[in-house]
């Protein structure tokens, strides 16, 4: 599980194709990887992959042909910058609110402007998800717990304060920039025991 609080920014350094799949090395800035072991998952771009080794620095993870089809990871570059967040453990305090890592879907940013100190956002969802979106809801937009403003059909809006612009990858949003979206899971469990399923 995850919280949504990105924790570092990361840069891959290799991408790596491995029998149709992707590997990836990552290296770190502030993460601290001596509490991580191969095994352990981490966030990037809010989508949960496995590590698969370590080194000073950096880490390694393999993608599958699953989630570079269903996800943005397939579209990064060497030298790309992403959001990174490890497992939540027992006792860490949860800052969000919980995620899987389990990405449902690629939105669009369709708008962006300032707002006094911030930056609001407007994004458009995959039409088979904007009905897990609520206003005031949670939603996880590469990896970033946000707060729903405003929703409008397929369209939702989320403000991005200062430190949040500043902490995470957000920052190189523009119009069209696809980006990795996990629904709030209530809203999924709510759904599923009201059809009786």
């Amino acid at each position: 599980m995850f919280t949504g609080i990105v924790r570092d920014i990361g840069a891959v350094q290799v991408l790596e194709p491995v029998g149709g799949d992707v590997r990836l090395l990552i290296a770190v800035k502030l993460l601290p990887l001596e509490h991580s072991a191969v095994g352990d998952s981490i966030a990037v771009n809010g989508v949960c992959l496995t590590v698969t080794s370590l080194q000073a620095g950096a880490f390694s993870a393999d993608v599958s042909c699953e989630t570079l089809n269903l996800t943005t990871l397939g579209t990064l570059r060497s030298g790309a910058r992403v959001n990174l967040e490890p497992a939540l453990r027992a006792g860490e305090p949860l800052g969000g609110h919980l995620m899987s890592g389990h990405v449902d879907g690629v939105a669009s940013v369709t708008a962006l402007h300032t707002e006094a100190r911030s930056r609001r956002v407007t994004i458009r969802a995959p039409a088979e998800l904007a009905r897990y979106i609520a206003r005031k809801g949670s939603i996880a937009l590469n990896g970033v717990s946000l707060t729903v403003n405003e929703v409008s059909g397929g369209e939702f809006g989320v403000n991005l304060i200062p430190h949040t612009w500043h902490v995470t990858t957000l920052d190189e949003w523009v119009v069209g920039t696809r980006i990795n979206l996990e629904v709030d899971q209530i809203a999924r469990y709510v759904e599923r025991l009201s059809l009786g399923q």
